[in-house]
């Protein structure tokens, strides 16, 4: 008799996957114990039954795989086609992927994108102060070297300038997210409706979905709604992905992991990278926050303009995903996104997460479309 394992491989990208070489992260592998057999004939037989395997990116990059191992050796399973995974939604769709939520305002990524401009400027006068003696003595101009007297102190002219560009962003970035939290709270004080989705046939993973949509109220700020099927993975839970590393939580955290911020909503609702940048500040009161996270691995469907009394058909991805997964290392997540335009506030989105059947149809993905972590880039 020798065992049979359901094995799991994930390396995720942390917060701004950009920046890192994901050759050197670890790949976690967690292995679940399905029985014992004394053929690979009946262990063959046994997978048949089992959620079907697949292959998100390749070892070499970002990874998301379900496989089935028999006696150290993998077992080629078949997609079972319009299989659906029964289990509950992780804790992160129930608090952080359901219901209303804002857009952040713009000046967020601009500010952002203008303190990168301002620390080139900041570096570059700091190289021109310190060649500026060579160039006096190669007696050619040198401009902004003289000093401004400010109280009893002589300051460098450049100083003058480079520093309110400095402060200038932190400022008007502190007082963005007030005008944020005022937001969040005239928004939790109109107390919206909510839609309702009718689904006109079960969702699986390659078959267009249709569905009715219907909202209780109407304000006449609102111009035009938009429906967006979309797919993604969603980060591990940390506690599973530092045990399956065999990491002390209380010591240094592998590569791609921050140390953990103090949890102000709930334990298991990050994965402890963002480093609190993911989203502008929010109201404590909200539980998982009044902005949507986007996933770093996602990929949506084309936008459908939703009529009142028409249903809506919504084409899936391209190429085929895996239907739904919610376990501790592996969280492949569907959610139907209502994109409310709105004449002035920003735009508002109402999320439906789904639980959608695998197809017979999916082949492996060797390219993942990473994303952005902050919410300010997320249906903006």
């Amino acid at each position: 008799m020798k065992p049979l394992h359901e094995q799991h491989r994930i390396r995720y990208p942390p917060f701004e996957a950009s920046r890192w070489a994901p050759e050197n992260l670890p790949i976690a592998v967690k292995r679940y114990e399905i029985g014992q057999y004394d053929s690979e004939e009946s262990a063959q037989q046994a997978v048949q039954g089992q959620p079907p395997s697949f292959r998100l990116g390749h070892d070499s990059g970002w990874l998301i795989e379900r496989s089935f191992v028999y006696d150290d050796e993998e077992l080629v399973s078949e997609m079972n086609d319009h299989c659906l995974e029964s289990g509950s939604y992780v804790q992160a769709v129930k608090k952080q992927r359901q219901g209303w939520y804002l857009i952040p305002n713009p000046v967020h990524n601009i500010l952002r994108q203008f303190i990168n401009g301002v620390v080139i400027v900041l570096l570059t006068c700091l190289f021109y102060l310190f060649i500026s003696p060579v160039l006096i003595w190669l007696n050619l101009p040198v401009y902004g070297l003289e000093t401004v007297r400010w109280g009893l102190l002589d300051y460098p002219a450049l100083a003058v300038f480079v520093v309110p560009l400095i402060f200038a962003p932190l400022f008007i970035r502190v007082i963005a997210n007030l005008l944020e939290l005022r937001r969040q709270n005239q928004f939790l004080k109109r107390d919206l409706k909510t839609p309702t989705i009718d689904f006109i046939h079960s969702s699986t993973a390659d078959n267009p979905l249709e569905l009715n949509v219907h909202f209780p109220e109407w304000e006449p700020a609102w111009n035009h709604v938009d429906a967006i099927l979309r797919v993604g993975v969603l980060p591990p839970s940390r506690e599973t992905l530092l045990e399956t590393l065999q990491r002390n939580p209380q010591r240094q955290p592998p590569p791609g992991l921050s140390t953990e911020l103090p949890h102000h909503w709930e334990v298991g609702l990050d994965d402890g990278t963002a480093g609190g940048e993911d989203a502008p500040m929010e109201l404590k009161e909200v539980k998982g926050g009044l902005y949507l996270r986007p996933m770093r691995i996602m990929v949506q469907g084309k936008p459908e303009r939703w009529r009142e009394g028409e249903p809506l058909k919504l084409e899936p991805p391209e190429p085929t995903w895996p239907g739904s997964v919610h376990t501790e290392l592996l969280r492949i997540h569907w959610e139907i996104i209502l994109r409310i335009d709105r004449k002035r506030g920003g735009a508002l989105l109402w999320v439906q997460p789904l639980k959608v059947a695998h197809s017979g149809t999916y082949t492996p993905l060797e390219f993942l479309p990473l994303h952005d972590g902050r919410s300010e880039l997320d249906m903006s």
